[in-house]
């Protein structure tokens, strides 16, 4: 599997403000980033997967609901997410 739970810890000690801390807006929008990049480059190989696609948009759906709730309560928190993960509006 390409996310092991040690991955998924390692995520939200890095972007959550602890290792447990799996429901902060940072922490869910950098496991959707990181789901993103693996669905993206598998369907560069797999153009007909269109299963896969949909799942890709439903993701990218998530996660700029998220952005748009982060750049609404705190704009600080959105700039600095946005600069860690090199996401662009």
């Amino acid at each position: 599997m390409y996310l092991t739970k040690e991955k998924k810890i390692e995520f939200f000690k890095e972007h959550g403000k602890s290792d447990t801390d799996t429901g902060s807006t940072e922490a869910q929008i950098a496991l959707f980033t990181h789901r993103i990049n693996h669905l993206t480059d598998h369907l560069k190989t797999q153009k007909k997967d269109h299963s896969s696609r949909l799942g890709l948009l439903k993701l990218v759906g998530k996660r700029r609901r998220l952005l748009d709730y982060l750049y609404k309560n705190d704009i600080e928190r959105y700039r600095s997410i946005i600069a860690k993960l090199n996401i662009r509006k």
